[in-house]
């Protein structure tokens, strides 16, 4: 057998992943939070379908009569209704779909029209010198977590975790859309009121883990697509972070797994808080007599962290959610179950 040459090893591996479109060495962290223009009626918006496909196009006319009903102006992305199995496009099409959108003057924000899977596949393609250069308000949730954590980290600026363009858009995840990215308010976003038929209310229930205040910058998303990043460049830095996650499908030992794995890669540990939102459908498939709850599975985890920790924020895949800027400070309450915004998103 020919001896192991690990320096042209090396070298080798390097330029194949150059040449996949990979940097060749990992930015250093943003020192400073960037803040992206406001939007305002009229601007012009790019949409792109970084992950899945939507292949109605009943579906994409209601995305461009919601966007002008926003008081914007929709411009689709050049590949917005290819198709690549489950992708919407080739990786190397959907991400130049996004760097067009950061590299077009015209565009004063970017709208990821639906989630799915796929953005973690087109980080490598991702022009992130030229998307520092330009920062534009990214908006969308789900799968588009890995860009919202891969721009923390490599580009600097904020973006917003919020309804999809292709959202219902109810008035209550509207309002909160528009103070952030219209008005650049700094509300405190507190669950809403439950109004049902009951003795004692269910909806917007909360349930505190550790009680206290703690603050920091808002970095997360979805849990899946987050344990899915570890131990890649895409990740920034959570010391001192407030995280907030939420998921749907997922079985409570996988939400347990997944924990697990944040904790043993040290996120866990470094943070000033956290915040679970809505985990929609998160259970066991069948009986499971004598397993773990959802809830049973968070306490496990958070308790011991000794940082301020609640559950049930109105946030993740639920029609009504609020909108969260990544990258800016912010301070929970885990008692109160409030996240409030100590900086606007935008500027």
């Amino acid at each position: 057998m020919m001896p192991l040459d690990r320096r042209a090893l090396i070298a080798a591996m390097g330029a194949a992943l150059v040449a996949a479109g990979a940097p060749a060495e990992r930015n250093s962290p943003p020192t400073s939070l960037v803040r992206p223009p406001r939007l305002r009626p009229g601007d012009t918006v790019g949409l792109i379908e970084p992950a899945g496909f939507t292949d109605d196009a009943f579906d994409l006319d209601l995305v461009n009569d919601t966007t002008a009903a926003m008081g914007l102006t929709p411009k689709p992305a050049r590949h917005l209704v290819e198709r690549h199995g489950y992708l919407a496009g080739r990786d190397a099409d959907r991400a130049a779909d996004v760097n067009a959108m950061y590299a077009d003057p015209d565009v004063r924000a970017v709208f990821a029209v639906r989630g799915g899977w796929g953005c973690a596949r087109i980080l490598p393609f991702l022009d992130f010198r030229a998307i520092r250069a330009h920062p534009k308000l990214l908006i969308g949730f789900s799968d588009i977590t890995a860009l919202h954590l891969a721009f923390a980290a490599q580009a600097g600026f904020t973006t917003i975790h919020g309804p999809n363009a292709s959202a219902s858009w109810p008035a209550f995840s509207w309002d909160a859309f528009r103070a952030i990215a219209f008005d650049g308010a700094t509300p405190t976003l507190v669950n809403p009121v439950g109004k049902e038929d009951r003795l004692v209310q269910r909806i917007g229930r909360i349930r505190t883990f550790r009680h206290g205040k703690a603050s920091g910058r808002l970095l997360g998303g979805n849990l899946t697509v987050l344990a899915a990043l570890m131990g890649t460049p895409w990740l920034p830095d959570f010391t001192g972070a407030i995280l907030f996650i939420e998921d749907t499908n997922e079985a409570p030992y996988r939400i347990d797994r997944m924990l697990t794995q944040l904790a043993l890669g040290g996120v866990l540990g470094k943070l000033a808080g956290l915040v679970f939102g809505q985990c929609t459908g998160c259970t066991a498939d069948g009986p499971s007599y004598g397993g773990f709850t959802l809830s049973e599975v968070l306490q496990q985890h958070l308790e011991p962290l000794g940082i301020p920790a609640f559950q049930g924020a109105q946030f993740g895949h639920v029609a009504s959610q609020f909108s969260l800027p990544v990258g800016v400070r912010a301070e929970i309450d885990a008692e109160a179950g409030t996240i409030r915004l100590l900086e606007p998103a935008v500027a």
